[in-house]
C-alpha cells in the first residue's frame, strides 16, 4: 500500500462523505482542512494528519490512523480514522432551533386582525431577560421621560 492517499479518495473512503464528488466539491469550497491550512482534493494525506471537515453547523476532526483507497463498510471505519471531535460541537446536532411555526389550516385565508394580534401575542411572550439584552424598547419609556421634566 502507498505512503500517501488522495483528500478526496480518503474521505470518500471512510464514509465522511457519500460520494467523492461531494468530498472534492468541500475541498473547493474551503470546508476541509488538513493541519490547519485549506486542502486541495488532490492533497496527498499520511497517517497521523489531522483532517477538519465543516459540515453544517459542526466542526469534526478526524485523525488518520491508517491509509485506503477502496470504500468500507461502516463498522471498519474505526480502524482507519479516529473522530476528535469535541463534545461541545457534537451537542450542536441536538440543540433545538429559535425559530417556531404558527400552523394555520390550508384554505382559511389570510389571518384576520384578531388572529394578527393572537400571533403578536405569543410572539411577545419571549423571555428577553436571559437574552443578554439590557434595553428592550416600550419599557419604562414613559418614567425616563417624567424624570427628564424635573
Amino acid at each position: 500500500m502507498a505512503d500517501t492517499v488522495r483528500l478526496d479518495k480518503y474521505l470518500w473512503a471512510v464514509r465522511i462523505y457519500k460520494t467523492r464528488t461531494d468530498a472534492t466539491e468541500d475541498c473547493k469550497g474551503n470546508k476541509v482542512r488538513v493541519g490547519g491550512s485549506p486542502a486541495k482534493p488532490s492533497r496527498m494525506i499520511k497517517v497521523g494528519e489531522v483532517i477538519e471537515v465543516r459540515r453544517g453547523p459542526i466542526q469534526y476532526i478526524y485523525k488518520v490512523k491508517a491509509l485506503l483507497e477502496k470504500r468500507v463498510g461502516a463498522s471498519l471505519v474505526p480502524n482507519y480514522l479516529e473522530n476528535l471531535t469535541p463534545e461541545e460541537e457534537l451537542a450542536k446536532l441536538h440543540s433545538p432551533t429559535e425559530t417556531f411555526f404558527i400552523k394555520r389550516d390550508r384554505g382559511t385565508g389570510r389571518p384576520t386582525k384578531k388572529d394578527r394580534r393572537e400571533m403578536e401575542a405569543l410572539m411577545g411572550e419571549v423571555d428577553y431577560e436571559y437574552s443578554g439584552v439590557d434595553f428592550i424598547p416600550g419599557e419604562d419609556d414613559d418614567e425616563d421621560e417624567e424624570d427628564d421634566d424635573l
